[in-house]
């Protein structure tokens, strides 16, 4: 009788569960490769430079090598409490194609006028050839002080229509305000009818809609920030971007370009936290926040910044001497494709997103932002057994380095705080039935 009570009870608890106990981090990552969801940007891997806060000569090496895209300049406040000279100018356009990126220019719109700006696009594309096609009016015009939705969009179309009479192919970018809302509550939530605003005036002429977004701290007299809310606030981007969406269809009565064009976990100055820019977590949280944004097509991501130091905080991608932990995001992304094809996990612990390369090898991102080390195994719809022909981590021990695994290994053990990088072969092996 107690042989048969014990036998009971553990069919029971085995019905409850489903069946037999599983590894409890274990999940399926499926990837359909004949499901094409479009070009990921190149954009996407931006971050912020100005003159305020340059990059040492003895990195720039590094920085080249980054994957690094594309530069807004001059980022920040910066250039709304100062005039950028011809210098300023051209030593960035120099930089920015020694780096190979893209560059974006800001013009001044507080204490600034339409004729300064228009000469400004003047001297860079006409008198000297520059070629800039991407520029913006102003920075977080929400923050002025006495100013409102109404009159900045007023203010915004006066440059703009300055700005295209003398060179009418550049693209605008806008409104650029601070802290767009992660949900309908947050307090911020007033500054998508500053959106609704901008775009009702001036969507004729804006060709990127661009926010800024930084989600901690909460409050000034907040506790530091802990590993496990900023591990939480990476999932504000699964609404700000579709609700962002919405509001551009309501007001312009057509989907357009969105842009990020400030992003970090703090707009303080925190430094030597578990969970600060500085931090190694930091690095963690931003590979985990990219895969979302790419995933959600956004066109523009901006990192803040790419070098800080000193009374600039502790921010960026550089400090006045070596590369910070989040630097190493970027030569792990650069190794993802372009194509991005569709790719889920059943473990909602893990961010995935998946592209191909040109020659239509397969690269699969894989974040695990937990505490804890998780299983993956991978199923790509309509194929067999692949070959996975490289990896690359970042984790606490590795810098974006290359690992070791099993070209047919289908099972990815993946430690926590990690993003790992899988290449693919495409000449897979189809199922046997």
């Amino acid at each position: 009788m107690r042989r048969l009570f014990m036998l009971i009870c553990l069919l029971a608890l085995f019905g409850a569960s489903g069946g037999l106990p599983s590894h409890a981090n274990e999940g399926v990552i499926r990837v359909n490769i004949n499901e094409p969801l479009g070009e990921i940007s190149p954009y996407v891997y931006g971050a912020n430079y100005g003159p305020w806060a340059l990059l040492p000569v003895d990195l720039w090496g590094m920085a080249e090598t980054s994957g690094i895209t594309f530069f807004r300049f001059p980022g920040g406040e910066w250039g709304d409490r100062n005039d950028l000279s011809t210098n300023h100018i051209d030593s960035y356009i120099k930089f920015a194609q020694r780096m190979n990126a893209e560059p974006t220019i800001s013009v001044r719109l507080r204490g600034g006028t339409p004729e300064k700006a228009a000469e400004m696009v003047r001297y860079v594309n006409l008198e000297h050839n520059y070629g800039v096609r991407y520029w913006s009016i102003g920075n977080e015009p929400n923050l002025y002080p006495d100013y409102d939705a109404e009159t900045h969009a007023k203010d915004w179309r006066a440059f703009a229509l300055a700005m295209r009479a003398v060179d009418p192919n550049i693209l605008l970018i806008g409104p650029d305000i601070s802290q767009y809302p992660p949900s309908l509550e947050d307090y911020h939530a007033p500054l998508r009818d500053w959106v609704r605003t901008f775009l009702k005036a001036n969507a004729d002429l804006v060709e990127v809609v661009s926010i800024h977004r930084y989600p901690f701290p909460k409050s000034m007299n907040a506790a530091p920030t802990t590993i496990a809310e900023l591990r939480a606030s990476a999932a504000e981007w699964e609404f700000i971007i579709p609700d962002l969406r919405q509001v551009v269809r309501e007001s312009a009565g057509r989907d357009m370009p969105i842009a990020v064009m400030e992003v970090n976990s703090h707009w303080n100055k925190p430094t030597g936290g578990a969970a600060s820019p500085d931090s190694y977590f930091n690095a963690i949280w931003w590979a985990d926040v990219l895969a979302r944004l790419i995933r959600q097509r956004v066109d523009m991501v901006a990192f803040w910044l790419l070098a800080s130091y000193g009374e600039n905080g502790p921010y960026g991608l550089f400090d006045r001497y070596k590369e910070r932990p989040t630097f190493y995001v970027y030569p792990l992304y650069k190794r993802l494709g372009k194509q991005l094809v569709h790719a889920e996990s059943e473990n909602t612990a893990l961010t995935v997103v998946a592209a191909l390369t040109e020659d239509e090898q397969l690269t699969l991102m894989i974040v695990n932002p937990d505490d804890v080390p998780h299983t993956a195994r991978l199923e790509v719809e309509g194929i067999g057994s692949c070959h996975v022909v490289g990896a690359w981590r970042l984790d606490p021990e590795l810098k974006a380095e290359p690992i070791r695994i099993s070209e047919t290994a289908q099972t990815f053990d993946l430690p926590a705080y990690s993003a790992t990088l899988y290449l693919i072969e495409p000449r897979c092996r189809p199922l046997r039935f």
